[in-house]
């Protein structure tokens, strides 16, 4: 697949997994609204990473490193950002405890999550 393919259907995954997370939250599972965010950024920052670059992303799921590697500036609200969602990646993939961190990601929770996944999605598009 080239460059361009790839990197367009990293974003179209990203959507896709954007509209889960919708779903998600109207279905009442917040905690895998917060999951299918974090997978959904991932999947954007594989594309850019893509189109910038020009090299198939590693098979990582850490955010921190895929924006170090695409050597992206953020915004110091991007970069709060990130280091949160990438903080939830584990105990959202493999919860020890799921009715803890189910009162951990809440509806409250999992709303601001939507928001700001919505707002940073579009940024990476516009990279």
């Amino acid at each position: 697949m080239g460059t361009h393919k790839a990197y367009k259907e990293w974003y179209l995954q990203a959507d896709y997994d954007f509209d889960t997370a919708e779903a998600m939250y109207k279905s009442g599972r917040y905690l895998y609204t917060v999951f299918m965010c974090h997978l959904c950024i991932e999947k954007a920052l594989k594309g850019l990473m893509t189109k910038s670059l020009k090299i198939t992303p590693p098979k990582v799921h850490n955010l921190v490193y895929l924006v170090d590697k695409i050597d992206l500036t953020l915004s110091e609200e991007h970069k709060n950002f990130v280091l949160y969602l990438n903080h939830t990646s584990l105990p959202t993939r493999y919860p020890e405890d799921l009715n803890r961190m189910m009162k951990l990601y809440n509806k409250e929770k999992a709303k601001d999550y939507l928001k700001d996944t919505k707002d940073f999605l579009q940024w990476i598009k516009e990279q």
